[in-house]
């Protein structure tokens, strides 16, 4: 009987130790959700689209250069000035080649490449997801996931670093003016619709467009030909430097591509597929928000991507 009653009261104890765990996990789970429903907008959800407002994205940036990071180049890379746009496994007789082994490693950073910020009591780290530049009429787009822009509502903490390495911002800090969605991710968060778009601008500096600044934007292709070989880029949330993995990009059914490479973690979200030199066709994210330890995925750029990216050059 002193067993079983004593096995009672371990139960008993380890189920109220349980209980408090739930409380408490729930409390702090309520709190993200309140600290970062601040920092949401519903925008204009049945076209999907967020004007953002410019003095609130002003404040984004002075946060971001309150504490994050700092505009200018590295120590040690002021002889040198920012790197130049190109890569050089898709350049000249290079050869391309898939990484060996098939796992992301760091990387130089790349111009037209950079993270995500989003300052304030969010939930997120520093820079949560990543995005790259992308050329268009303006000049001024980029290209990222939704899940990064969009959780419920449109995020108005955001800022790009375009080639962000170690606390440094080489390019400046930009923010949205507008951010474009499928209105199909607002509705249901279409795994096939992981796809955004954001028009940006460098508060401080009135009239400079990003592709200018950066001098390396990419071009975007629309219905890629897989498999094909490719390389994603991104930055995760616990790092101050980009990683990189090349592998042959391939069809994961009708409306998602698929890239093997281990070792992409959180953060890396947003960040670009690339094919031949600097030509966009992704965007890590799409199936299972992205991938897990062994395959990164990306929506397809199809008909709706294409539509999506052509109103979001418009501006309207």
């Amino acid at each position: 009987m002193f067993t079983k009653v004593r096995g009672r009261a371990v139960r008993a104890s380890v189920f109220a130790g349980f209980c408090c765990v739930l409380l408490l996990g729930g409390a702090g789970y309520v709190w993200e959700l309140r600290a970062l429903a601040a920092f949401l907008d519903d925008g204009d959800p049945v076209r999907g689209s967020y004007a953002q407002d410019p003095g609130a994205a002003d404040d984004t940036a002075s946060a971001v250069l309150d504490g994050m990071a700092r505009e200018g180049l590295p120590p040690g890379d002021g002889d040198t000035g920012p790197v130049t746009g190109g890569d050089p496994e898709h350049r000249g007789s290079v050869r391309w080649q898939p990484s060996e082994p098939l796992e992301a490693r760091p990387a130089p950073a790349d111009p037209a490449v950079g993270a995500l910020f989003s300052p304030g009591e969010d939930g997120d780290p520093d820079h949560h997801c990543s995005a790259s530049v992308v050329h268009s009429p303006g000049g001024d787009l980029i290209a990222t996931a939704a899940h990064c822009v969009h959780d419920g509502g449109f995020r108005t903490n955001l800022a790009f670093g375009p080639g962000y390495r170690d606390g440094f911002l080489p390019y400046g800090v930009w923010v949205p003016t507008r951010i474009d969605v499928d209105p199909r991710w607002v509705t249901g968060r279409d795994p096939d619709h992981d796809v955004a778009f954001l028009r940006m601008r460098r508060p401080g500096h009135p009239g400079q467009r990003l592709e200018d600044v950066v001098a390396a934007a990419g071009t975007i292709r629309f219905g890629a030909a897989l498999p094909v070989p490719a390389r994603l880029m991104g930055y995760p949330n616990t790092a101050e430097e980009p990683l990189e993995c090349r592998n042959t990009a391939v069809a994961a059914g009708p409306s998602q591509l698929r890239l093997d490479c281990a070792d992409v973690p959180n953060g890396t979200s947003g960040g670009p597929v690339l094919t031949g030199d600097r030509t966009l066709i992704g965007v890590i994210g799409g199936r299972d928000g992205g991938g897990d330890e062994e395959t990164s995925y990306s929506s397809r750029f199809d008909a709706a991507v294409r539509e999506l990216y052509e109103r979001a050059g418009r501006g309207s």
